[in-house]
């Protein structure tokens, strides 16, 4: 009777665990309508999950059945050996992420704020964020200047520069220090295009990349391509937009190898 009553509290938290993962992943869908392939794998992993713990006495049975032939057993040990490397690429590729962002700058570098929406004129949730911490690295270091870069995009009535341009200097910050960037519609570009303002104006090649923390690290990568050394200044994202677009930024990392 005992172990049955372990074997429940087992199952409980497990399935709680993935309605609290799936639950993750859907709030940005229910609540910013933003649905994209960090948060579909996210609801799908979650929901496998889950039903695999309602189901797990069914699930093993039929794993025995396929188990007992030949055929079943190349098939599940390829299954398993497929999910352990995908697994395991996911740790070695969330540690690279993580390790950039502690990648702080030394000196004096040209700080480049990457865009991101702007719902109109105002910046978005996460445009601000990029925004709070290059003007608190700003705040912080006087002698600093900063490359603001993003282009117009759909829904947008001004740049993404000319959107951060303004959130910077109506927070105090100088409008001597602020160069914009207003032609970009990918990292690649934002980093491309400030570099071309970089050199025109004889800045600092070396750069303090702000992005969010998720992204710095494929940010890195490019600018590394491009001849640059680049240090992180991570914006913070909110806790409910995280997972989702964490995951989204592997499958964009896992693309940059590729390529």
């Amino acid at each position: 009777m005992k172990h049955k009553a372990w074997i429940f509290i087992g199952k409980t938290i497990a399935f709680a665990a993935c309605f609290c993962g799936f639950s993750l992943f859907f709030i940005p869908l229910a609540l910013a309508n933003i649905v994209n392939i960090g948060n579909v794998t996210g609801l799908v992993i979650c929901t496998v999950l889950g039903w695999y713990v309602l189901f797990a006495d069914r699930v093993h049975a039929s794993i025995c059945r396929i188990w007992s032939r030949r055929a079943g057993k190349i098939l599940l040990s390829a299954l398993a050996a497929l999910v352990a490397a995908v697994i395991l690429l996911a740790c070695v590729v969330s540690g690279y992420m993580i390790s950039e962002c502690r990648n702080q700058p030394n000196g004096t570098p040209t700080v480049v704020v990457l865009g991101c929406k702007v719902n109109g004129t105002t910046p978005s949730l996460m445009l601000r964020e990029r925004l709070d911490a290059a003007y608190d690295y700003l705040s912080d270091n006087p002698d600093a200047v900063c490359v603001l870069s993003g282009g117009q995009g759909s829904g947008e009535d001004i740049s993404e520069a000319e959107g951060m341009y303004r959130y910077l200097v109506a927070k105090g910050v100088d409008e001597t220090r602020l160069y914009r960037e207003d032609r970009s519609t990918s990292t690649r570009e934002n980093l491309e295009f400030s570099l071309e303002i970089i050199r025109e104006n004889g800045l600092n090649e070396s750069l303090a990349i702000v992005t969010n923390e998720f992204h710095e690290y494929r940010a890195a990568c490019i600018a590394a391509e491009l001849g640059l050394t680049s240090t992180a200044v991570p914006a913070e994202t909110e806790f409910w937009l995280l997972p989702t677009y964490w995951v989204r930024e592997m499958y964009a990392v896992l693309y940059e190898w590729i390529n």
